[in-house]
């Protein structure tokens, strides 16, 4: 087997360009035109590569029959595609802020950090301060749902960053 046979079986599949009037597949998104399920209306759902579920699922317009859904083309995939990305990046961004949660306490100049991990069977947090150049100066594990504000991070910083109760 000579070498260029073995770096092309082992280099990851491409999947190929689709461009048909229900069904677009490129640059990592897939729209797909469907039946609507909550009306005799059309939808398009948009599915980013690899992940099993759509990232976006909206109503698609009616075509000049007025029973057919309207064809994809490169203008609407490319308005869908950026719709859909502005999606996944707002809600990746919720999901950031919900996770990891930062308070300065009073003038010290110590930033308290909260670290949510949601693991499905064990979640938990790591409760972090650093000094004013981002210095670690303690680190304990907590639980999930410990509350963050300026009123507790005082508290684990004169209780000698022991472990919250």
């Amino acid at each position: 087997m000579s070498d260029q046979n073995t770096l092309d079986s082992e280099s990851p599949e491409i999947p190929e360009t689709i461009n048909e009037p229900r069904l677009w597949r490129d640059d990592g998104w897939t729209a797909r035109v469907i039946n609507n399920d909550d009306d005799d209306g059309w939808a398009v759902e948009m599915t980013r590569e690899g992940e099993p579920e759509p990232t976006l699922t909206g109503p698609w317009t009616m075509g000049r029959d007025k029973k057919n859904p309207k064809p994809l083309d490169r203008s609407a995939f490319n308005t869908l595609v950026k719709t859909a990305s502005e999606f996944r990046r707002r809600h990746e961004q919720q999901l950031h802020a919900q996770l990891h949660k930062s308070v300065e306490v009073g003038t010290s100049g110590i930033r308290v950090t909260l670290d949510i991990v949601p693991d499905d069977d064990f979640p938990y947090a790591d409760l972090a301060a650093h000094d004013n150049d981002g210095e670690l100066l303690a680190k304990v594990q907590v639980a999930a749902n410990f509350r963050l504000t300026e009123a507790t991070a005082a508290a684990w910083i004169e209780n000698d960053y022991r472990k919250p109760a």
